[in-house]
């Protein structure tokens, strides 16, 4: 089986696919992120894949075209080389009016660079995460028809097909040099079914992508340490926008595993309010306001349905999630049981994410933003909850289920919950606030924070109030403005985490309960130590060679998942892992911002250019 950093991923916004280093699609859910799998053999043998590869050993290298989320694998063989074109295919809002397009389809192009080359593929359809069969049939030319509860998949392919009796679907032929052929496997849930056409269509829809994308990476603002990586993380973080509402997954995947053959898997294709704050930021920065607004937008139409009382996390249109199941006919990643679907984080009570959440809203109005009255009265009540609440015990932000504790970190949220509603009212923007009650409120959460959250015989912050453990999120205590990175409170707070909590180099684990982690460092939080040194924490050249270090350990096509293993690099959890792109672009960002780089003025496109969110 791949490890998890041989995974690529291609979508359109709306949901997205794992493509192998070996031209196997191993994971699909169609037609939204936390549909039902229709491939999930990343999961467990015989529950669907999708190959196309050369039919006798090869060499495969591979990378994404530049600026775009086209993927581009060539294999090397002894008769020649194959290129294989993997895409989920999008266009631009007045592109797509003048023409009909599928619902969502996968258009695969395979091209022979050099010599010949027999290539050969294999689809198994294996609906519901393996659970289901679909039905199939011939249906001429229109292709190969797979029905399945989710919806109809229509199969069109150059090579001929055969449909076996235990509905597997193969084909093979020979391309000799210049040739190619297009494969397109599309989904329809409700109208009826376009099929896409082949051939030249095939090719110019590959071309609108590639444009499509290109435009998009234009807008981008971003001009300093470690672009290239940037721009990969956008539009990684990009492809896990699901544009129709606006809201980001934190990942497309579930169950990969963050220590492999253990049991720590869980479903990461919802929206978590705590990743709110950290992705508004790094979109606004990056100059992507479209997406940055929308995901606001999404984020307070969700809140809105649960206030004051907010949870952990929603799926894509802002509702509950339906509660959390094993799939024990699933063997699991390398083994890695149970497989889980559905989170159920999502009952739980964090009291951080108010201040994600409010943090979010004020990034809004910082660039000229304003709110109507219901939803400052929203904002309002929000405050009123963390007044009534914040000295509650909670799960805190790592959601472990083992309890609540009194976590510092969610006492800071509190406090810059607070902070930044006073910051709308001094502002005029939220003008019936009860001021003088937060205002308390804040003080006295900051005066316990500071007494009881730092240790005095260790001389740092620690995890929970009056504890002795640490834990990485300490370093965000200068991000929200909690405190000053270069204090020495706060530098011998990060000179504990590293002694304690360094995995090797800048890499970080976010906490430590034996001298053996069941898991591996964690991304974000090793992100988090590099921007705390931009922030003022260490000198401007320490933060640089941090970044540069952890950038380099994203995979072959720039992607990182949730954990990093330390002694080997490889990736752990789930992939790739939105929070950990934006911890890297929030650190490039703010070490850009000390560094002095300005960024250039976005792009503008013409009227009726303007890119729209997925195919």
């Amino acid at each position: 089986m791949n490890e998890i950093h041989d995974y690529a991923i291609i979508g359109d916004c709306r949901s997205a696919a794992l493509v192998s280093r070996e031209g196997a699609i191993d994971w699909l859910c169609w037609p939204r992120f936390d549909s039902p799998a229709l491939l999930s053999a990343l999961l467990g043998e015989g529950a669907g894949r999708w190959s196309l590869r050369p039919a006798r050993s090869f060499r495969a290298e591979r990378a994404y075209i530049e600026d775009t989320n086209v993927l581009e694998t060539r294999f090397f063989t002894d008769g020649g080389t194959l290129a294989l074109t993997d895409l989920m295919p999008v266009a631009a809002e007045a592109e797509k009016r003048r023409m009909l397009m599928p619902d969502h389809e996968i258009l695969r192009m395979l091209g022979c660079e050099r010599g010949e080359v027999d290539a050969e593929m294999r689809l198994e359809v294996r609906p519901n995460y393996g659970r289901d069969r679909p039905t199939i049939r011939r249906a001429g030319e229109l292709g190969v028809r797979i029905e399945t509860p989710e919806g109809l998949l229509t199969l069109r392919s150059d090579l001929d097909c055969e449909v076996r009796d235990d509905g597997v679907v193969t084909a093979r032929g020979r391309l000799r040099e210049g040739e190619r052929r297009y494969i397109s496997l599309s989904f329809a849930a409700q109208w009826q079914a376009i099929i896409p056409p082949l051939g030249d269509r095939a090719r110019q829809a590959i071309q609108r992508s590639i444009a499509w994308w290109r435009q998009w990476a234009s807008k981008l603002e971003y001009q300093g340490p470690m672009k290239a990586s940037v721009v990969r993380s956008a539009l990684a973080l990009k492809l896990m926008i699901y544009a129709p509402s606006g809201a980001i997954v934190a990942a497309p995947t579930s169950s990969l595993p963050e220590r492999v053959g253990g049991d720590l898997n869980w479903d990461y294709r919802f929206c978590w309010l705590r990743d709110a704050s950290f992705t508004v930021r790094a979109l606004f920065g990056l100059g992507c306001y479209e997406e940055a607004e929308a995901f606001l937008s999404w984020l307070l139409h969700s809140t809105r349905l649960t206030q004051p009382r907010l949870r952990v996390l929603y799926d894509v249109y802002g509702r509950q999630p339906r509660s959390e199941r094993e799939l024990s006919h699933l063997g699991g990643y390398r083994g890695s049981r149970p497989v889980r679907i559905g989170n159920a984080a999502a009952d739980q009570l964090q009291l951080d994410v108010y201040g994600d959440v409010i943090d979010a809203a004020v990034q809004f109005v910082r660039r000229g933003g304003a709110f109507d009255r219901d939803t400052q009265r929203m904002l309002c009540a929000f405050g009123e909850y963390v007044c009534e609440h914040w000295r509650q015990a909670d799960e805190g932000i790592w959601e472990p289920r083992s309890g609540r504790a009194e976590h510092t970190h969610s006492r800071v949220l509190c406090w810059t919950a607070l902070d930044r509603l006073l910051e709308l009212h001094q502002n005029g923007c939220l003008r019936r606030a009860p001021a003088a009650r937060f205002a308390a409120a804040r003080d006295a959460i900051k005066n316990e924070v500071e007494t009881r959250a730092f240790n005095a015989s260790r001389q740092c912050f620690v995890a929970t109030l009056d504890g002795d453990r640490l834990d990485a999120n300490l370093l965000l205590l200068p991000w929200y403005g909690f405190a000053d990175a270069a204090s020495a409170n706060m530098k011998s707070t990060y000179a504990a985490i590293r002694d304690e909590l360094g995995a090797g180099g800048h890499l970080l684990y976010r906490y430590r309960e034996s001298e053996s982690p069941e898991e591996g460092a964690f991304g974000i939080c090793s992100f988090w130590g590099a921007e705390y040194l931009a922030m003022g924490g260490g000198t401007a050249e320490e933060a640089a060679r941090a970044l540069e270090e952890l950038c380099g350990y994203n995979n072959d096509v720039g992607l990182f998942a949730e954990e990093i293993e330390p002694s080997s690099g490889a990736a752990l959890g789930n992939f790739p892992q939105a929070f950990t792109h934006v911890g890297l672009i929030s650190a490039a960002l703010t070490l850009a911002r000390r560094l002095g780089h300005q960024a250039r003025a976005p792009a503008q496109p013409a009227a009726g250019e303007q890119p729209a969110a997925g195919g």
